[in-house]
């Protein structure tokens, strides 16, 4: 059965694995069919069965160019959405251990360690000093 499976997806863009497109496709699907069981929206099953036909006609498709230029589309896409959390997440992890403050005279953002007290501050871009609490 193994040499069979193996021999079945040379050639085929599924031999490589499942990319993020196909895995997103998949849990979309698992999700909309549990929704599909739970409400009484019909439609739900219909689309479900449908991303589970295209995720199975990505795993299947010998055309690997087209699936690879497909998925990094999705990428690009879903990568900007993505970063706009992670960079939330670093800020929100930054806000707490230190203080941000601007530069009173080029307005470079200056990260000080909180609990210091008031410290004097010397901006690395164009050599200001200036008091502020940490």
């Amino acid at each position: 059965m193994k040499d069979f499976l193996y021999r079945f997806f040379q050639g085929r863009y599924g031999a490589y694995g499942t990319d993020r497109l196909t895995r997103s496709c998949l849990a979309v699907a698992v999700i909309l069919l549990i929704l599909s069981f739970v409400t009484p929206l019909g439609f739900l099953y219909y689309i479900a069965v449908i991303l589970l036909f295209y995720s199975y006609f990505r795993l299947f498709s010998k055309n690997i160019p087209a699936r690879y230029r497909e998925n990094e589309a999705y990428v690009k896409i879903t990568d900007k959405f993505l970063d706009f959390f992670r960079n939330f997440k670093y800020s929100w992890t930054q806000n707490k251990a230190f203080h941000i403050y601007k530069c009173p005279n080029c307005s470079q953002k200056i990260r000080v360690p909180r609990g210091k007290g008031r410290i004097e501050i010397r901006c690395p871009k164009c050599g200001n000093t200036f008091l502020k609490k940490s």
